[in-house]
């Protein structure tokens, strides 16, 4: 596989919204970006407030960006906060470190997108990104 398509990025995102829905989830807004941080696909649930794209267009560029989804992250960012304050800062804010930004693996294991959700909790930002790639029938980064 070359790179991910824009028939899977709408399969992961009607992963994602069906798995939101059968949560009854907040409106969620997701993005799926190539593996160049480009957005590919977006959607925004009526109700998701206007902030909830760019909150997970800056998880997927995260997860891109530092190689790790975002959970991975937050974990890091715990016990090396200037660090991560410092890469927030080089990034102008354009970095989220909570769950929901989930990096997409080709079967060979090569990364070739991600995947952002905000909108519900960090956990079901990220359960619904994992359900949208899934759907995709796409791996899942470890």
């Amino acid at each position: 596989m070359t790179g991910l398509m824009l028939t899977q990025a709408q399969a992961i995102i009607a992963g994602a919204l069906a798995e939101a829905r059968s949560r009854n989830a907040q409106p969620l807004a997701i993005v799926v970006l190539d593996a160049g941080a480009h957005p590919i696909a977006l959607a925004r649930e009526d109700g998701a407030t206007f902030f909830r794209h760019r909150i997970a267009t800056a998880k997927a560029t995260g997860a891109l960006g530092m190689g790790a989804d975002t959970r991975v992250l937050a974990q890091r960012a715990a016990n090396n906060a200037a660090f991560f304050q410092a890469v927030a800062v080089t990034l102008e804010g354009e970095i989220a470190y909570s769950p929901g930004g989930v990096l997409v693996r080709d079967a060979a294991g090569a990364v070739i997108g991600a995947v952002g959700v905000s909108g519900d909790t960090g956990d079901c930002d990220e359960d619904c990104a994992r359900a949208g790639i899934r759907a995709a029938g796409l791996e899942q980064a470890a």
